[in-house]
């Protein structure tokens, strides 16, 4: 029943009114219920229609998108229609209602803006088709499954601060040769000696032949391997910042990945928990960021705890020769004392580890606040948090492992720089 019914009621008001009696009621009601009846026959049904959404292309999160719904009429009728295009909450979608008028065999489209404000894969609700006659006093409705989804991927914001690690590498690669031969470096030229320079890398014999003390310089080597191992566990659920700590992991690993490619190393990314979620490879890739971000679309932290020792055997599968093996997870004391450790030494023995942690900003602050009982108490509480990272990082370094803790806008940025330092010093 649309709107137009009831103001039709008020105006058969009127002759009652003025004869006022049961009689010219009954007649009133009897000319409206038949008006209403004739009505819903001469309604075209909505099942005469075809529907078809195309959605746009995948997103990062926090871009715009849209999805053409395509309404045809496939009834020797003309159709007026009222139609709603629905979408999760998280799509962010705007102008979902539209009306069309169709003559047979006529199509029409619905462009419905989306503005995602979760990444995953956001699928279409139900296309709700209302139809009405030339009368419009009643109306026929029907929902239709029309299948759709649009995948937005991790939003990358750290991609801002891609250029100035990019060109620190250039420099590296190009312009600034190590002086110490490493695990990760290759032989490039011969120059003279300056004050400064390190001892051990005197060349005599062409020190002899010149008559004069000859350096040898060393660049990092191309080729090398990086496995990222992103923590998916529970403990990457938890809120920090504005986003959550696995989201900061995403932008830590898609930075590391866009700059170590760059520089032609083979970057390897594996998402697990307690079970492997997710492997991608720079390896045959054109564009690893854009790989990795679809592979990293639909995975989410889950509430279990990481098994470390199926990690530990998916990287050593992973990569059998020498790599830079970077984990990102959480500096938590029961997690790092009892399952990452006893795992260190297998992964050491034939790769360079590094753990990276989100640290959280919200610590310091509680920390800095002593102006009350309460407050003296909770700076106490998060203190202890403080020192017990301190006191994990320092353990993690006697058993050999490089730790890097930064908020979670600035882990990626930390991360990417002892990367470039890894590979200035041929420590890959």
């Amino acid at each position: 029943m649309t709107s137009r019914l009831p103001l039709l009621a008020l105006l058969g008001l009127v002759p009652v009114m003025l004869m006022p009696g049961w009689t010219s009621a009954l007649i009133v009601a009897a000319v409206i219920i038949i008006v209403a009846v004739v009505d819903f026959f001469l309604v075209p049904p909505p099942r005469l229609v075809s529907l078809q959404r195309t959605p746009g292309p995948m997103v990062r999160l926090g871009d715009p998108t849209d999805a053409t719904l395509t309404v045809v009429n496939d009834s020797p009728r003309r159709l007026r229609l009222a139609v709603r295009d629905a979408w999760s909450p998280s799509a962010g979608a705007k102008s979902t209602r539209s009306r069309f008028d169709l003559a047979p065999g006529e199509d029409a489209q619905l462009v419905t803006q989306l503005l995602p404000v979760r990444r995953g894969a956001l699928h279409g609700d139900k296309v709700t088709v209302r139809s009405r006659s030339i009368l419009g006093f009643i109306s026929r409705q029907r929902s239709f499954d029309v299948p759709a989804i649009v995948r937005v991927l991790p939003p990358f914001i750290s991609r801002r601060e891609l250029p100035s690690k990019t060109q620190k590498l250039r420099e590296l690669d190009g312009r600034s040769a190590v002086m110490i031969r490493g695990m990760g470096t290759e032989f490039d030229s011969l120059r003279d000696y300056v004050d400064g320079d390190d001892v051990r890398s005197i060349d005599w014999r062409a020190s002899a032949r010149a008559q004069d003390l000859v350096v040898k310089t060393w660049r990092p080597e191309r080729d090398r391997r990086v496995v990222i191992v992103v923590d998916s566990s529970r403990l990457a659920a938890r809120r920090c910042g504005d986003g959550t700590v696995f989201d900061a992991a995403l932008e830590s690993a898609l930075l590391l990945t866009a700059l170590a490619s760059g520089a032609g190393d083979r970057v390897d990314v594996v998402v697990a928990d307690a079970r492997i979620r997710a492997i991608a490879s720079s390896h045959r890739s054109k564009d690893p960021v854009h790989d990795l971000s679809v592979a990293l679309t639909t995975v989410h932290p889950e509430l279990y705890d990481a098994d470390w020792e199926q990690i530990s055997s998916t990287v050593l599968a992973t990569s059998r020769q020498h790599a830079l093996v970077v984990l990102v997870t959480a500096l938590d004391e029961g997690s790092v004392s009892d399952e990452i450790l006893p795992v260190l030494p297998t992964l050491l023995a034939r790769h360079r580890v590094v753990l990276a942690s989100v640290e959280d900003p919200g610590l310091r602050e509680l920390a800095a606040k002593r102006e009350g009982t309460d407050e003296i108490f909770t700076a106490a509480a998060a203190e202890s948090e403080l020192l017990t990272s301190k006191s994990l990082q320092t353990r993690l370094r006697g058993a050999g492992v490089q730790s890097v803790e930064a908020a979670p806008d600035d882990l990626p940025g930390a991360l990417a720089d002892l990367y470039i330092n890894l590979k200035a010093t041929g420590k890959l």
